[in-house]
């Protein structure tokens, strides 16, 4: 990556120090806890699908039974191991059982724990081996049929119906774009369960669930095939399900998950213990089955003035990084977010938009960056909708972005109809045609706008992170540091959920995970 901005390399040298003490901080925190959505992921991994006559999924009922019978400090993998070898039946025929009290949910007596840890390996290791199968099938499909130029044109698909939403995500694959983003339901990422089935109606949105995943993976698989080029699945490892949602997305293969516990705090007011911890294995899982995770520091400039507040969302980006890096995830794993949010009437605004674009793409050289379009100041008005789109797109293409989220000229208006995603593809990939190595052709002015832009929000980053690692995450978020919001450890959704881990704590699947990293790991050398 050629330097243009000139930037100190001293100052992110600091920033990464310190992100990475902040990292240290709450990585040790979710190490001595688990929760009962990390719990009812270990079901999921270790093969449960399905839920009760009532359509709570049975993950949560053997969760629950484990908790009301004091059990889950310990972790659920031994106990509902010793039940399935005890009875003989499935995974998910045994956690029906345990669900209809045909069936007990006890710690195993001494002499027969070894078996049921044998078994309760048996049944991750099962898991490991679909996640594998998962990796190599992406693999072959890029091998065979490649992704296409980047920025990967990113579109979402929201219609609250699976069925309908696969037919406007073939639309927009033949219409040139590269990941589908299937939005889910409004406020699902508050629920402590994941829905089960295919799903015919969502409000703002389509609920994210197994069946929804594979029913748009076979779609997007399609797709491709008549494209010929692989098109990517998204959806959203967020919320109260995190580790639940990146556990499906490793066994459905999705492609890319939305997975940032700062967004979810912010902006759901999720318990800040429960979703940073939450956030430690799921972003194992991810790293191991091989997704990008995208994070949502762009949210940050929606609450925030863009151009006064542009160094928090840097902040954020390197400790999300130093999180990341931390728990497994290869840089071109990391999709770290940020917009273009700024007046569009402010003066000289495209070269401050440029100048922190191209310095997240410096800083961060390896990582797929994830670029979101102009929402705030977006009024209704499709004409100068449009142009700041194009603008958008222009950004984009010229700092070399590596995921780019389409702009809609109806931002604001309402849900964009599939003309409006059509419309949007034909003009971004027109300008990222017209203008594919502009930023190989330019230079900047030494002390020009654009450099010094870039080093006063550099700087201000270096400031910002430091005080966060001297405050602590925990109440630099108190203290409303990011997005001018402000939020306690003891508040939010979710905090019932935390469990504080007893010696003896015993848990396959991160054995498993940690096995598959190690297996990447290898691959790659």
């Amino acid at each position: 990556m050629e330097r243009k901005l000139d930037l100190d390399s001293g100052d992110i040298a600091r920033c990464r120090d310190a992100a990475g003490a902040i990292a240290d901080e709450v990585l040790g925190f979710a190490a001595n806890r688990t929760t009962v959505s990390i719990e009812r992921a270990v079901l999921r991994w270790m093969g449960v699908e399905g839920g009760d006559t009532d359509c709570i999924p049975l993950v949560n009922r053997v969760v629950d039974a484990a908790a009301a019978a004091g059990l889950l400090a310990r972790g659920v993998a031994l106990p509902f191991a010793s039940a399935v070898r005890a009875s003989g039946l499935t995974p998910s025929d045994a956690a029906r059982a345990i669900a209809e009290r045909r069936l007990s949910l006890v710690a195993p007596v001494a002499e027969f724990e070894d078996a049921a840890r044998a078994t309760a390996r048996s049944l991750a290791a099962a898991g490991s081996d679909r996640v594998r199968h998962t990796n190599r099938t992406r693999q072959r499909f890029l091998e065979r049929l490649g992704e296409g130029t980047r920025p990967l044109l990113y579109v979402i698909v929201a219609s609250g119906n699976i069925h309908e939403d696969t037919v406007q995500a073939k639309v927009c694959a033949r219409a040139g774009a590269q990941v589908v983003a299937v939005i889910r339901s409004t406020a699902q990422s508050l629920l402590d369960y994941i829905p089960e089935g295919a799903t015919t109606e969502g409000y703002g949105g389509t609920y994210a669930t197994q069946a929804n995943f594979r029913i748009m993976r076979d779609a997007l698989d399609e797709a491709s095939e008549d494209v010929g080029c692989y098109v990517r699945q998204c959806n959203y490892a967020s919320g109260l399900c995190m580790p639940e949602m990146a556990t499906l997305g490793a066994l459905e293969r999705l492609d890319v998950m939305l997975n940032d516990a700062l967004y979810g705090i912010l902006f759901r007011d999720i318990n800040m213990q429960r979703t940073l911890t939450d956030q430690a294995f799921s972003r194992k899982v991810s790293a191991a089955a091989g997704l990008i995770i995208n994070t949502g520091e762009d949210n940050y400039l929606t609450t925030s003035d863009a151009f006064d507040a542009a160094h928090t969302v840097l902040a954020s980006e390197f400790i999300n990084e130093q999180i990341a890096l931390r728990c497994g995830l290869k840089p071109s794993q990391l999709g770290l977010g940020h917009a273009m949010q700024m007046n569009p009437w402010r003066e000289d605004m495209f070269l401050y938009e440029v100048a922190q674009a191209r310095m997240a793409r410096e800083i961060f050289p390896d990582c797929p960056l994830k670029y979101m379009p102009p929402t705030k100041h977006m009024t209704g008005d499709i004409f100068r909708g449009h142009v700041q789109d194009a603008l958008f797109s222009l950004a984009s293409v010229m700092t070399g972005q590596g995921i780019h989220l389409l702009g809609m000229m109806t931002e604001a208006m309402h849900t964009p109809h599939i003309h409006d995603r059509t419309l949007a593809l034909e003009s971004t990939r027109m300008i990222a045609t017209a203008a594919r190595h502009l930023g190989d052709e330019i230079e900047f002015k030494p002390g020009g706008i654009i450099q010094t832009r870039a080093r006063v929000v550099l700087g201000n980053a270096v400031g910002l992170l430091e005080q966060v690692r001297d405050e602590g995450l925990f109440g630099a978020l108190a203290n409303g540091r990011f997005a001018d919001i402000r939020r306690t450890p003891e508040g939010g959704r979710g905090l019932e959920g935390v469990v504080v881990k007893e010696p003896g704590y015993w848990n396959p699947v991160e054995h498993e995970l940690d096995a598959l990293l190690a297996q990447r790991a290898a691959e790659v050398v």
